[in-house]
């Protein structure tokens, strides 16, 4: 009784909280949330955070209009703790070139969790909107908030980053839930598990049995887990006949990287490290039938550099193929100046030939390209990679032909982080490849992150994903989600796998988001129905 005694004091003290107290409350609770996320995977702390949110909306009751402003803003002030300390990382990348970016990191580190915490004040508002006094609010607030992280995900290109349902991966067996209704599905179950306590408080006066939703939460949480781990028992790791993979992580710096004079320097490291014997029994690149190098591998155009290519060539063995990121000059007439380019893929055969490529189609602004380029470029602004006029995006996402291996749908960078830009589209690719350079971002939170998200992909789509990034973590993950290999983060290296096999497509794999879209659909008409039918017993 003592423990409820004090739940209910500190619930109510939060309900009756105002000012800047309210906005500190909120703040905090965002702040520790964020702990939920990879490195850390400290998910039972929304337990205690969730239930924060429920009792802001609560105390919104009292303001204007409803309550919807005093509600909205308890969830930016929630969302900018959230961000700041989750998203802390892109700060780096404006180190860098610090003579030209530094003074642009406080903008970056605290202005996108500003704007990005317009989502979860949108969803706060919606959700006391729709608001009841009994458990149903929990139900509410869970739609609401998936409906505004959906968004997120969506408006201005979109920027899914640490969504609420990543909390949800770790344990594996939890994430498994994710090839039946994808994140988005994760995050409406995060919000309605993990905020459920809120309702302990209501007492249980008027019939009312507030231990329901708890307890009902805690019950989807363990057949969560059941679920989970029959599917991981009933699906080992096949492979690949015949498909070795050797991904190669050179760990460059980014100032390397993005310096044509350090051509030399840079060639000289991706083919010795690619030829390192990783064991006794290693022959180097010869024991592999697919070379992975990270994206934008060099500081120049392959494809008009004989020497690199010859250098390739040399490197090769017959029968094996080079998958490697690098800018690509866009087909223009000799003798014209290129001032733009494509941010692609190149798949290379053992004679030099090029095979297959493949040009980014989801950009990241203000890294690849500016919003209103042409007139920012005037005012003096540029993006991180100081390519004039910003990259050009891709026409077409396509799976590429790799030879004497399934075909491969080739994602850059951060595009793996977009549920939708995954799905498959036309024939189902064997595998995902994920070229990625995490080395903007330094030792930090961010590539871990990164790699949950790519890792859910695979889950969700049931499809292996391979990941080749320069300075870490590269991976190569099965349609399970299971890491079959990996090399750590800011090492150099060599990582050698067979590549996994890919299963059935998974119901989200078939569906898409509609399952998800029918469940946040469902509650909100329960929650209404109950505010209208509460509303005509008055």
């Amino acid at each position: 009784m003592k423990t409820m005694d004090k739940l209910r004091a500190a619930g109510l003290a939060i309900i009756l909280s105002w000012g800047w107290k309210r906005a500190a409350i909120a703040t905090v609770a965002g702040a520790l949330s964020s702990l939920a996320m990879a490195p850390f995977n400290a998910w039972p702390v929304l337990f205690l955070t969730f239930p924060v949110m429920v009792w802001l909306i609560d105390g919104a009751g009292g303001g204007r209009l409803h309550g919807l402003p005093a509600a909205a803003m308890a969830g930016w002030w929630f969302g900018l703790g959230y961000f700041v300390p989750g998203l802390y990382w892109i700060g780096y990348a404006f180190l860098v070139d610090a003579p030209t970016f530094a003074w642009l990191m406080p903008f970056a580190v605290l202005g996108l969790p500003a704007y990005l915490a317009l989502f979860p004040a949108f969803g706060f508002g919606l959700a006391r909107l729709i608001w009841s006094k009994d458990g149903s609010r929990v139900i509410a607030l869970a739609a609401s908030l998936t409906a505004s992280e959906w968004l997120r995900g969506h408006v201005l290109t979109g920027f899914p980053w640490n969504a609420f349902g990543y909390a949800l991966t770790n344990p594996l067996a939890l994430a498994q839930v994710a090839s039946l209704i994808g994140l988005w599905g994760l995050t409406f179950l995060s919000v309605a598990i993990f905020a459920s306590p809120a309702v302990l408080i209501d007492g249980n006066s008027r019939g009312r049995r507030p231990w329901v939703a708890p307890v009902v939460a805690l019950l989807v949480l363990v057949a969560m887990g059941i679920f989970g781990a029959v599917r991981l028992g009933l699906q080992p790791t096949t492979t690949v006949a015949n498909v070795k993979l050797r991904i190669m992580q050179p760990n460059l710096q980014q100032d390397v990287r993005f310096n044509y004079a350090a051509k030399a320097e840079v060639m000289r490291k991706y083919l010795t490290l690619s030829d390192r014997a990783s064991g006794p029994q290693s022959t180097g690149v010869r024991d592999a039938s697919i070379l992975i190098w990270p994206e934008s591998a060099f500081p120049f155009f392959l494809t008009r550099e004989a020497d690199a290519l010859a250098q390739i060539d040399d490197l090769l063995p017959k029968g094996t193929i080079l998958i490697t990121g690098s800018v690509r000059a866009p087909d223009l007439p000799p003798g014209t100046r290129i001032t733009r380019a494509y941010n692609s893929i190149y798949a290379i055969d053992h004679d030099g030939t090029v095979l297959s490529i493949y040009d980014k189609l989801h950009l990241v602004p203000f890294g690849e390209f500016l919003p209103f380029q042409d007139g920012m470029e005037k005012l003096g602004f540029v993006q991180l990679t100081k390519v004039q006029g910003g990259f050009i995006p891709g026409t077409g996402r396509r799976a590429m032909e790799i030879p004497n291996a399934p075909p491969a749908l080739p994602l850059i960078c951060y595009e793996a982080i977009f549920p939708d830009e995954v799905a498959a589209r036309g024939e189902r690719p064997g595998w995902i490849i994920n070229l990625t350079n995490d080395g903007w971002f330094g030792i930090s939170t961010g590539p871990y992150q990164h790699l949950q998200q790519a890792r859910l992909r695979a889950i969700e789509q049931g499809l292996p994903v391979v990941r080749a990034a320069n300075t870490g973590i590269s991976a190569v993950i099965d349609p399970m989600g299971r890491i079959v290999a990996r090399l750590g983060l800011g090492v150099e290296g060599v990582l050698d796998s067979s590549l996994p096999a890919a299963i059935a497509p998974t119901i989200y794999a078939r569906s898409g988001d509609i399952p998800t879209a029918m469940i946040v659909a469902a509650a909100l008409i329960l929650v209404i129905r109950r505010r209208v039918a509460k509303r005509s017993r008055l």
